[in-house]
């Protein structure tokens, strides 16, 4: 397993070598696809988010997000809804969001996330946990340069007791990690690469611990379509490649988002 002080290493050394210059630029502030941007929604402003994501093994994710502003951009609440093929297809487990933008300047921005994972998904086709879980996420954002933004991600995620498809009990614990490079060929067009890792411990109740490992390099891209109304729509397209465990298990990765005023 990928110790704890060589994610820190690999997420939190670039943020100490970026360039001088001056960081206020057009660019797109959307999301990374595999990892979370750091900027919440500005006032009166709200997000919708569609992703799509298929494996060479032929299980799929589809989730919808709504991002919504909370009394400015200091506080943000967002839903993300899930819907999973592993065996069977459905509604997984429901997470409701809050962010907090903790550190917003010209070229870096911080906003821990706290989710409440419901659980919506049936645990008999294998598409929830049962239970509720928990799950903090510290996404980090650092312009490098006029050309180059970098995102960082390290969370935990806590399911007790979650239930099994054969009803059997375990208590889960997942470490995800991460960080983006987002080349800005313009304003409206960047070129991506992400690498995105989970760390999973499973205990059951009777049985010995279980650790599973996924690690995937994604390179992609993104543009942006902007109107004079204040709506823009940001398509994306990504390329998922397994390695490591998950050597081989490559797949496709859309992206559309649509955010827009409130009036």
């Amino acid at each position: 397993m990928i110790s704890f002080r060589f994610v820190v290493i690999f997420l939190f050394i670039p943020a100490f070598c970026y360039s001088q210059g001056k960081f206020d630029f057009e660019r797109i502030e959307d999301n990374s696809f595999l990892i979370e941007e750091a900027y919440n929604q500005e006032p009166g402003v709200i997000q919708h988010i569609s992703a799509f994501q298929i494996l060479q093994d032929k299980t799929w994710l589809y989730t919808f997000t709504e991002e919504w502003p909370l009394q400015g951009q200091k506080h943000q609440v967002s839903v993300t809804i899930p819907v999973l093929k592993s065996g069977e297809a459905g509604i997984g487990d429901i997470a409701l969001n809050y962010r907090y933008q903790a550190v917003l300047t010209e070229r870096m921005a911080f906003s821990p996330r706290f989710s409440l994972l419901l659980p919506t998904g049936n645990t008999g086709k294998a598409l929830g946990n049962g239970v509720p879980g928990y799950q903090v996420n510290l996404p980090a954002s650092l312009i490098l340069s006029r050309k180059i933004v970098t995102h960082y991600n390290l969370g935990a995620t806590l399911i007790f007791s979650a239930r099994a498809p054969d009803d059997t009990r375990s208590d889960i614990t997942n470490i995800n990690y991460g960080t983006s490079i987002i080349y800005l060929l313009s304003g409206n067009l960047n070129l991506m690469l992400e690498i995105a890792g989970n760390a999973t411990r499973t205990k059951p109740v009777s049985n010995r611990v279980i650790t599973e490992n996924s690690l995937y390099i994604n390179p992609g891209c993104r543009f942006a379509i902007n109107f004079k109304s204040g709506l823009q729509i940001v398509p994306g397209l990504a390329f998922p490649i397994g390695v490591g465990e998950g050597s081989g298990n490559n797949g496709i990765f859309l992206y559309l988002s649509f955010e827009h005023p409130l009036n």
